[in-house]
């Protein structure tokens, strides 16, 4: 299995685990986990290919919906008003 891939493995149970926390940590954890997906998201594009990369944006937008969610709000308020 490439490093890619198994280091995406050890995110998406990081954020599983992550979860589990009180929810007070919850926005930290975040914060964490989108600054370490970015630059792995990348890592798994140029190492399997696109196909891989868009199927772990997915994963990532599914595990971290509510940061989604509100940068969608911000952006909707800020450039589309």
């Amino acid at each position: 299995m490439p490093l890619s891939i198994t280091l995406a493995c050890f995110w998406c149970a990081t954020a599983c685990l992550l979860g589990l926390t009180p929810s007070r940590f919850h926005w930290p954890a975040a914060t964490v986990l989108i600054a370490t997906g970015i630059p792995l998201l990348g890592f798994v594009t140029v190492q399997v290919g696109p196909w891989w990369g868009l199927a772990l944006l997915a994963a990532g937008v599914s595990v971290l919906r509510w940061p989604v969610f509100y940068a969608g709000r911000w952006v909707r308020r800020v450039f589309l008003q």
